[in-house]
């Protein structure tokens, strides 16, 4: 399948400063189209409106998936994707679960590479920015009817952006939320789809309500495991060991999650999955076995936690500011993304 590529005219103007996440949009997008049983249609094209009837089947059904990365340019111009083959991956995982016909995720990585390199004006280079990537998936049957669509379209935009929490690396606060749940084993939680985000806005308000600035979830069946946080997977330092949630079907296997427990094993810490219960994280606060919190994922990297709320009170996380480990984490894995530090793993995808 061939890509075909229709330049914008009128390019939009590029913001002087990048402040926030996910707000301005590059000039392009990569879009293909699944009809007749098969993917075609390839073309990177202006950044533009979809024109879907009131009808079409993801209005009223739900059946679409996502995935997030980001694009950075370093001071010599050199473009660089991170761990892009994991997203695709893990994204057409999120596509089989919803009976969304799988895309080749190698011809989808070559394009979206054609697409920076064509936007490539559009990535920010000062310290904490980058292109975010959002692949998206969703059914356009333009039909009722609860079944798996037959049209669909993939596409591809791009944003350049900052922090994304308007504090950067400042501690945040967690609501542990005993009522409402996220996902249950045999769900969707493990996947990236729409609707698991959507049904986690009522906590997150809830948390923001109370003054904390995101939701921290229990599992489903018993309201008592640790699963993640409301945009990141969760890591706790207890006795000097770094442990985190099991990925047990409700979780999301973050990609960033698995990199930092991949680069802090290959530093010399050690690193367990297991089962946590939150009694387990109030106790260590209590003690102060608990020296450290963070979460991770694509948007914010490294998010350090420095309290959380459970039971109407406020337990604090070690000293409440960021950790050891946490700035061991984000200083590297950044560097290396950029390009100021070695990539020994292959992480790192260059594309210019």
């Amino acid at each position: 399948m061939k890509i075909r590529i229709t330049k914008n005219k009128k390019p939009k103007k590029k913001p002087v400063e990048v402040k926030g996440f996910g707000k301005v949009f590059t000039d392009h997008q990569f879009a293909m189209d699944y009809e007749n049983g098969q993917w075609g249609h390839a073309r990177i094209e202006s950044y533009r409106d979809f024109s879907l009837p009131p009808s079409t089947s993801v209005f009223h059904y739900g059946q679409s998936v996502f995935e997030g990365l980001k694009a950075y340019k370093n001071e010599e111009g050199e473009i660089r994707l991170f761990r892009p083959k994991e997203n695709f991956k893990r994204m057409n995982e999120s596509c089989a679960r919803l009976c969304i016909p799988a895309f080749d995720e190698e011809f989808v990585l070559s394009a979206l590479k054609e697409l920076v390199n064509i936007d490539a004006d559009w990535i920010p280079t000062a310290k904490g920015t980058a292109l975010y990537i959002r692949p998206s998936c969703m059914g356009i049957d333009a039909e009722l009817g609860v079944h798996a669509a037959r049209k669909y379209v993939f596409f591809i935009i791009l944003s350049p952006v900052g922090a994304y929490y308007s504090g950067g690396l400042s501690p945040v606060k967690l609501l542990v939320e005993e009522h409402y749940t996220r996902a249950g084993i045999g769900g969707t939680g493990a996947n990236k789809v729409v609707g698991n985000y959507a049904a986690s806005l009522i906590a997150s308000e809830k948390a923001i309500k109370q003054g904390c600035d995101q939701v921290l979830w229990l599992d489903a069946a018993n309201r008592k495991y640790i699963e993640e946080v409301g945009s990141m997977n969760i890591f706790f330092v207890l006795n000097g060991k770094v442990v985190t949630p099991a990925l047990s079907g409700s979780i999301l296997p973050g990609i960033t999650r698995k990199t930092a427990m991949e680069y802090l094993t290959a530093s010399g810490f050690e690193v367990e999955e297991r089962t946590i219960s939150i009694d387990e994280i109030v106790e260590g606060s209590k003690s102060g076995a608990l020296t450290e919190s963070f979460g991770t994922g694509t948007a914010a990297v490294i998010s350090p936690v420095g309290s959380f709320v459970y039971n109407d009170k406020e337990y604090k996380v070690g000293d409440g500011k960021m950790g050891e480990v946490a700035t061991k984490l984000y200083n590297d894995l950044t560097a290396i993304q950029t390009g100021e530090k070695e990539d020994p793993f292959g992480w790192v995808v260059k594309i210019s």
